[in-house]
């Protein structure tokens, strides 16, 4: 049985983490399942949205017992490339054309916490749980502290990170890491809703809008304004601003 299910709804590619009796632990195999998905995503123009969720109770609860265990006999240069296979699939999701929204139910925690939080979007039940408890065992939520720091507060990133403690999608939304919370029932159905909304809009306008707000992370304020103008003159030679200008002028 694959780790990973993959499979559409319209224009949306639903990616399914299928390891429900680990709780959707991250391995090997399924962060290496999850990056191919997300490379043949990237590839195809039809999509509009990527959707990331879990079979079963949770969401991911982080590494699994086998992952913990390589992780305590490998050298520094073993875990340095284990490492950096982790943060190239947290850094895919960002970098991707389309949206990629994590539907979180049951536990997001650890390594799963951070998958959702490298997410553009958040989607979550109102009875999900979120943490980063590393600092539980010694260890440290490293990769994932680039995308919490872009996300919250400095102070509320510090405590999250140093406290480990676990707190309700009603508190994750009030820090800013959930945009919507449903309720349990009918949630795959108010995600594929909200994800679909997508096929509605512009790809153009919705890709270089992604790209945009992205590139501002490392710029100052005058050139953000210098690439945001030259975005916006790219927009206007887009077929679909075309396409949409035309159709509001025959109003």
């Amino acid at each position: 049985m694959s780790e990973l299910l993959i499979e559409n709804a319209g224009a949306i590619r639903l990616l399914t983490l299928n390891r429900p009796d680990k709780r959707n632990a991250l391995n090997d195999g399924l962060v290496s399942e999850l990056k191919d998905a997300l490379r043949t995503a990237d590839a195809d123009d039809d999509l509009r949205a990527v959707v990331i969720r879990g079979a079963g109770k949770d969401f991911c609860s982080g590494a699994d017992l086998s992952a913990l265990q390589k992780i305590a006999g490998a050298s520094y240069e073993e875990n340095l490339e284990d490492a950096k296979s982790l943060a190239e699939l947290f850094a895919m999701p960002r970098k991707m054309k389309v949206p990629v929204i994590a539907a979180v139910h049951g536990r997001a925690l650890a390594g799963g916490c951070g998958l959702a939080t490298a997410c553009d979007i958040v989607l979550s039940t109102e009875t999900a749980v979120f943490g980063y408890p590393e600092v539980k065992i010694g260890f440290v939520p490293a990769i994932v502290t680039a995308f919490l720091r872009r996300n919250v507060s400095e102070k509320r990133a510090f405590e999250l990170l140093t406290r480990g403690f676990e707190f309700t999608a009603h508190e994750a939304n009030f820090l800013g890491l959930v945009n919507r919370i449903y309720p349990e029932e009918g949630f795959d159905v108010a995600v594929l809703e909200y994800s679909s909304h997508y096929s509605k809009l512009s790809g153009s306008a919705v890709r270089m809008t992604k790209s945009l707000l992205y590139q501002m992370d490392d710029v100052n304020f005058d050139n953000s304004i210098a690439i945001g103008s030259e975005v916006n003159a790219e927009a206007r030679m887009t077929e679909d601003c075309q396409k949409g200008i035309a159709k509001f002028l025959e109003r």
